[in-house]
């Protein structure tokens, strides 16, 4: 008597069946990523063009404003001290000569050449003064400009009245008047030519007036409290800081005046 045949088991055709649904499904779901940037591949492209755009110009800004207020000082500075130090040196060479004093009533100079050091204790500030106002030739070199050209023209500290005005940057580029609005009254500023130095006592400050107003330089500067000629100084620079909409001035009066020979004032030999 032949034999039943068995029948064939199911679980392994639908186990078959089941892997083969799965490999179908992957192998959709992986046209579908391949398709997928095809269709955004500008938008894609678009969008990282633009973040390292906007990385670029930041590390160029960031760049930008470390040279303004770091590297610029540091130029400055270096070239600052060593105007002043040829300064010395020549005043020094020169000492006993007979020939024109400099700084006397008189003396005129070339633009950007330097004829004194100003000194401000208090905020320890040692400039060269060079005559200009010139930003190439003067301030953007770390130096003070004085007033010295056409109807700005202003005194020179040896003259026997009038007002020595100078200019000077509060930001970047040595920013030697950065903290003159520290400056109170009493305070002494300090001016040393080849042959003397004169003491000026800080007596008021304007805040904050338009840069066309050129009477706060005048003989006797307006809004200063001083009402007769005399002997005076003013310190101008721009404000408020890393702008230059409007300027600050300080005023003060001359009240020693010494032969270089006779040695620094006590302004600046005082502890």
């Amino acid at each position: 008597m032949s034999a039943v045949a068995q029948p064939a088991p199911t679980e392994g055709r639908a186990a078959r069946r089941r892997a083969a649904q799965e490999a179908a499904k992957r192998t959709r779901r992986r046209g579908r990523r391949r398709r997928r940037p095809v269709s955004g591949g500008p938008l894609v492209v678009a969008s990282r063009l633009a973040g390292e755009l906007f990385i670029t110009l930041g590390l160029v800004m960031l760049l930008f404003v470390a040279y303004q207020l770091w590297y610029t000082n540091l130029l400055a500075e270096r070239t600052a001290n060593g105007a002043a130090g040829s300064l010395r040196k020549d005043w020094d060479r020169d000492a006993g000569d007979s020939g024109a004093a400099a700084g006397s009533a008189g003396a005129a100079f070339e633009p950007g050449q330097g004829f004194a050091i100003l000194y401000i204790p208090k905020l320890d500030v040692k400039v060269p003064v060079a005559e200009g106002i010139s930003k190439p030739k003067v301030l953007d070199k770390g130096m003070v400009g004085h007033y010295g050209e056409g109807a700005l023209k202003s005194a020179m500290p040896a003259d026997k009245q009038g007002n020595f005005a100078v200019a000077g940057h509060r930001n970047t580029h040595g920013e030697p008047f950065r903290y003159i609005n520290r400056l109170a009254p009493g305070d002494p500023v300090v001016v040393e030519t080849r042959d003397a130095y004169y003491t000026y006592e800080m007596t008021s400050v304007l805040p904050q007036t338009p840069p066309a107003n050129v009477s706060v330089i005048k003989p006797v500067p307006v809004g200063s409290g001083f009402t007769a000629p005399g002997r005076y100084i003013t310190l101008t620079t721009c404000t408020p800081e890393f702008t230059s909409t409007y300027r600050m001035i300080v005023w003060g009066r001359m009240t020693d005046e010494r032969p270089r020979s006779q040695g620094a004032p006590p302004a600046l030999t005082s502890p």
